[in-house]
């Protein structure tokens, strides 16, 4: 019965409205366990099923078309977080270790995550040339989008959802040696600006962070609209946190050195029980550990020293 209902949903581009009801509930992410920050929206398994498979449609017509550059990590099957560090960190050492000099400027959008206009999503589908099924089904899906926020079991009124969800991580490197490059960053983050404002989206300017690589690099500053980016020793990307330590790159334990998961506080580590702490240690604190560990491996002694103080600890 399922299918057909799916089948007949596809063919006629109607989604049922009880499919585009979501409960957004808060869940913890950062800071005290107590004071959950990140919105997690709840829909229902038929809709999550559709959405998987407009999904795949969209995505192999977009690959067939090679409107997907190699450089896109972020929602594709065989890619991660991990593969894009690799790749991007990759190329930013083998030219600091050729003597070259690189800039790296890290952007923020103005939310977690961030709105973006329907009008302008379906304009870009059709534009890529989507059959009329796929389009109908994503303006129809679009279109009532009803969600409430649900807390403690209480239940706000439902209202219209206006904004549909994308990545807020971005970053963009060059070689900075010669003065063409420098004024190639700015050009591009001109370029990035001006996008921005065309798409109705934002950038948080202010924390825009620019870490400069390479011993003779010439710490160029650049700005993003009217606004200058800070240059930093230290950024977070993508959960791991890097360092221009003696402007050369390095990575720390996924971002988390000198943290304490603060579940594993007195409470648990008090009571000294062997029942407890196993089942503890690889939930709360082994992802830790091994947060894109391929990527940082540690092989210098101060890497093997901070692994081995976390571990004690």
């Amino acid at each position: 019965m399922s299918s057909i209902i799916y089948q007949q949903s596809w063919l006629t581009g109607e989604v049922p409205d009880d499919w585009k009801l979501a409960n957004v509930t808060p869940i913890h992410k950062k800071g005290r366990k107590e004071d959950p920050d990140r919105p997690v929206s709840l829909t229902s398994v038929p809709g999550k099923e559709v959405e998987q498979f407009i999904l795949s449609v969209i995505m192999q017509h977009l690959q067939d078309g090679q409107a997907i550059r190699p450089s896109q990590h972020g929602f594709r099957r065989g890619r991660s977080c991990l593969t894009n560090l690799i790749s991007f960190y990759d190329q930013v050492t083998r030219l600091v270790d050729a003597g070259k000099a690189v800039d790296v400027v890290y952007l923020d959008f103005s939310k977690a995550f961030d709105p973006v206009s329907h009008s302008t999503l379906l304009d870009k589908l059709t534009a890529h040339g989507l059959d009329r099924s796929t389009l109908c089904c994503v303006r129809n899906w679009l279109d009532g989008w009803t969600q409430r926020v649900v807390v403690n079991g209480a239940a706000s009124s439902w209202g219209q959802s206006p904004v549909v969800s994308l990545r807020d991580d971005n970053k963009l490197g060059v070689c900075v040696d010669l003065l063409e490059g420098r004024r190639a960053l700015q050009g591009d983050l001109e370029w990035l600006d001006g996008w921005a404002e065309f798409n109705k989206m934002k950038f948080s300017k202010s924390k825009g962070r620019v870490l400069h690589f390479g011993h003779n690099n010439p710490v160029q500053r650049y700005s993003l609209g009217m606004v200058w980016l800070d240059s930093a020793q230290a950024q977070r990307d993508l959960g791991a946190l890097v360092t221009a330590a003696e402007l050369e790159p390095a990575m720390c334990l996924g971002g988390q050195e000198g943290q304490w998961h603060p579940g594993l506080d007195q409470e648990w580590c008090g009571q000294q029980s062997r029942e407890v702490i196993p089942p503890l240690y690889p939930a709360l604190v082994r992802p830790h550990l091994e947060c894109c560990v391929q990527f940082w491996a540690p092989q210098f002694m101060k890497d093997v020293e901070m692994l081995e103080r976390i571990q004690r600890r």
